[in-house]
């Protein structure tokens, strides 16, 4: 735990002030704030130590703060301790949303769209932002035939999304390896070429000269 929220804490309780779940709510989102994201897990970890709990706000701060880190299995699993605390109902639309927006901004496209369908597994039916969001990053990632098709099941769900045009990131294209094309020879090339060929032919059966071996 941060030195600092330590001694707030100590503080709160030399002072009578009752800590409960907002305290921690408070200092683990302003953690999060300044990407001190170990930090804001390690006052997570020990809010037991106080007779804390977190509330739903603490669960969803953090799967941001751990996505934004790129701590992408920690975030899943924050989310999985998060409906084990009975908080499942908080993962709305919305939270989802969010988590979709981080992780296309840190160029997750694919946990991205983990998350999109793990949204409507939960019967969150996803809005026109997240489609759109979705499909602009699978077209500059050069995914055009799965942003095509997330497209088509905007306008089948009856859900608004403006199609656009969209440069791919140069991240993402595969420059194909021109091959060398062999340069044919000129027919004075060949002539010399088919001069050596024999020359080399005929000297093949040309018999070398055995050495004599000197008597002393």
């Amino acid at each position: 735990m941060p030195a600092e929220a330590e001694k707030f804490l100590v503080d709160m309780e030399a002072n009578g002030i009752p800590r409960n779940a907002g305290t921690f709510r408070v200092l683990i989102t302003n953690l999060c704030k300044i990407r001190k994201t170990e930090d804001a897990m390690n006052l997570f970890r020990r809010m037991g130590e106080w007779g804390c709990s977190p509330d739903a706000d603490t669960y969803l701060v953090l799967v941001k703060s751990l996505y934004q880190a790129a701590r992408i299995s920690e975030g899943d699993e924050m989310m999985t301790w998060m409906r084990s605390a009975g908080f499942g109902d908080k993962l709305d639309r919305k939270a989802y949303y969010g988590f979709i927006k981080i992780l296309c901004g840190i160029e997750r496209v694919e946990h991205a769209v983990k998350v999109f369908r793990m949204m409507k597994g939960y019967g969150h039916a996803p809005g026109t932002k997240s489609y759109s969001l979705l499909i602009e990053k699978l077209a500059r990632h050069n995914l055009g035939d799965r942003a095509n098709a997330l497209f088509r099941e905007a306008v089948a769900r009856g859900v608004t999304v403006t199609p656009g045009v969209y440069k791919i990131d140069k991240k993402y294209v595969k420059v194909k390896k021109e091959k060398k094309l062999k340069k044919r020879p000129t027919l004075p090339e060949k002539m010399r070429l088919k001069s050596k060929r024999l020359y080399k032919l005929r000297m093949s059966f040309v018999k070398k000269p055995r050495r004599r071996m000197l008597r002393g």
